[in-house]
């Protein structure tokens, strides 16, 4: 099989910012980089418009370029696996939570150790959430707790417990106060961050909400669900202006679906998302119609 793909010529199309299209070569000789980490990635957030921060069980947190692969900066900190990276967009700030409990802030451009660590989980940590201009941070774990802390000082200026409400996942609305969650007992919360207090809960689903994702004018989220053989593993788009119920759902996974995402909307393209899924599939779907792309 190897001599035979050895001998056919495989090129690729690059498309350029402006809209014009041109040929980018034979695709078998792509630029080689070594990998950002050492054993399996755990999460990936985008850092700036060419920049993404990632997380690793190797327990580092790397930051890459989009454009050409390589890992540009590597922080080395943590005690266990990093569960989430995240980063308020175009900042030189980069946040890591770990299976260590903890959750740390690292400076893109300054030392290689944490400049700033938020300690007060009394369980792993996998929710991970900072606000648009970096000054707070929410976190969420699977102790049943939602922290709000001050990225400069450290400072925890508060603590939310809720029963049976082991966090899955994170995210700050833009340009607004309040933080999605959703959680392992099957609904998705809409927390108001200036008091840590529930400000909505969507109607509970079927099975265990995974992931949630806010749209980028703050209209819409959505949460993804686990499942088994077909049954559930769907995501769900909910209206955070009509938070009476469901929108629309994606049905078409086999298995959970383990991540869920807006996609950047072009001037041309309809609004679109994406799921991702314990199945091997991502998928691109059609927001308004839930047609699969």
């Amino acid at each position: 099989m190897g001599k035979l793909q050895s001998k056919i010529s495989f090129h690729t199309t690059k498309y350029r910012a402006d809209g014009s299209v041109g040929q980018a070569g034979p695709a078998g000789a792509p630029q080689q980089h070594s990998p950002a980490h050492t054993d399996a990635v755990t999460s990936v957030a985008a850092l700036r418009p060419d920049l993404c921060v990632s997380g690793g069980r190797d327990k580092s947190v790397a930051v890459s370029s989009w454009r050409s692969g390589a890992a540009l900066r590597r922080f080395i900190g943590h005690e266990r696996e990093v569960t989430k990276v995240t980063s308020a967009l175009d900042s030189n700030r980069v946040f890591s939570a770990s299976r260590d409990k903890t959750v740390k802030m690292w400076e893109l451009h300054g030392a290689s150790g944490p400049s700033q660590h938020f300690p007060g989980h009394d369980l792993v940590v996998t929710g991970l959430a900072v606000s648009p201009d970096a000054s707070q941070l929410c976190t969420g774990s699977r102790d049943n707790t939602v922290c709000k802390w001050d990225t400069e000082t450290g400072e925890c200026l508060g603590r939310a417990a809720i029963s049976r409400n082991l966090v899955t996942h994170l995210c700050w609305v833009p340009g607004e106060p309040y933080v999605i969650q959703t959680s392992e007992d099957k609904t998705t919360r809409v927390w108001d961050s200036r008091g840590l207090q529930v400000a909505h809960t969507f109607p509970a689903k079927q099975h265990i909400q995974t992931c949630c994702d806010v749209s980028q004018d703050g209209r819409y989220c959505l949460s993804s669900s686990s499942g088994c053989a077909g049954h559930g593993a769907e995501a769900t788009l909910w209206d955070l202006r009509q938070t009476r119920g469901r929108v629309c759902e994606y049905k078409g996974h086999f298995q959970t679906t383990t991540s869920c995402v807006f996609l950047p909307r072009g001037p041309a393209l309809a609004p679109s998302i994406a799921t991702s899924s314990s199945d091997s599939t991502v998928k691109v779907w059609d927001q308004d119609t839930a047609g699969r792309g």
